[in-house]
């Protein structure tokens, strides 16, 4: 229980941490963090997280991670369905606060922009559905690699926070225009909930193109991160 306790707070404070820059800070008038504050708030949760969490359940924060590094050998599949329900919950626990936020402002309209994901019509820069699907799959394989690269045995230790959590920057850096960059099941579900529309009606590329890209990823670090 405090392994799933722990990657509920671990994926509340990704999904309030980065979607809350993304729809209370990104355009802020005058002020706004921008593209690259987002991509790096998204990033400071990994970080934060990996050292106040890690120790406790790992901090997966990802049903994508977590299934990658089950089939990557590093996690028992019988863990893998609480820890995605603790993931999900603790992503639409975020959201919900961070709609109750956003929604204290005059004129909020939570159709107008709620940090979801899409592709098509709801892709930030009208990517097709084949983009969305490819970059999702690659972006979420690379973030594996890395996460399996830096939690080697044979891997620098104590450095893994710091890599794993500038890699998910580097992410939202290539993709946000693309599909506002999930990589993250949890983290698209826990915005698309209180959005609706298309953001519920697309969900469905953001569970399926993360778990293939986390599965690849993982295949692809067993293969050249073996000792033999």
């Amino acid at each position: 229980m405090k392994q799933l306790g722990a990657e509920f707070v671990g994926t509340f404070w990704l999904v309030l941490g980065g979607c809350g820059s993304a729809v209370l800070a990104a355009a802020f008038p005058e002020v706004g963090i921008g593209l690259l504050g987002v991509s790096l708030a998204f990033g400071l949760t990994v970080l934060t997280m990996a050292f106040a969490i890690g120790h406790i359940s790992g901090c997966h924060l990802n049903p994508a991670v977590s299934v990658g590094l089950c089939v990557g050998g590093r996690f028992p599949a019988s863990q893998l369905l609480p820890y995605i329900v603790a993931q999900v919950l603790g992503g639409l626990v975020a959201g919900g606060v961070l709609y109750l936020i956003a929604s204290g402002q005059a004129g909020f309209d939570v159709t107008a922009g709620f940090a979801t994901n899409g592709y098509g019509e709801h892709s930030p820069g009208g990517y097709s559905l084949t983009a969305a699907l490819v970059c999702e799959i690659v972006m979420t394989a690379m973030f594996l690699v890395v996460i399996m690269g830096a939690t080697d045995s044979r891997a620098p230790a104590g450095l893994a926070p710091i890599a794993i959590g500038l890699c998910l920057t580097l992410i939202h850096l290539i993709s946000i225009p693309v599909t506002n960059t999930s990589v993250n099941p949890a983290r698209s579900t826990g915005v698309a909930f209180y959005e609706g529309g298309l953001a519920v009606s697309q969900l469905w590329l953001f569970w399926v193109a993360p778990i293939i890209g986390a599965a690849l990823g993982a295949l692809v670090y067993r293969v050249i991160g073996s000792e033999d």
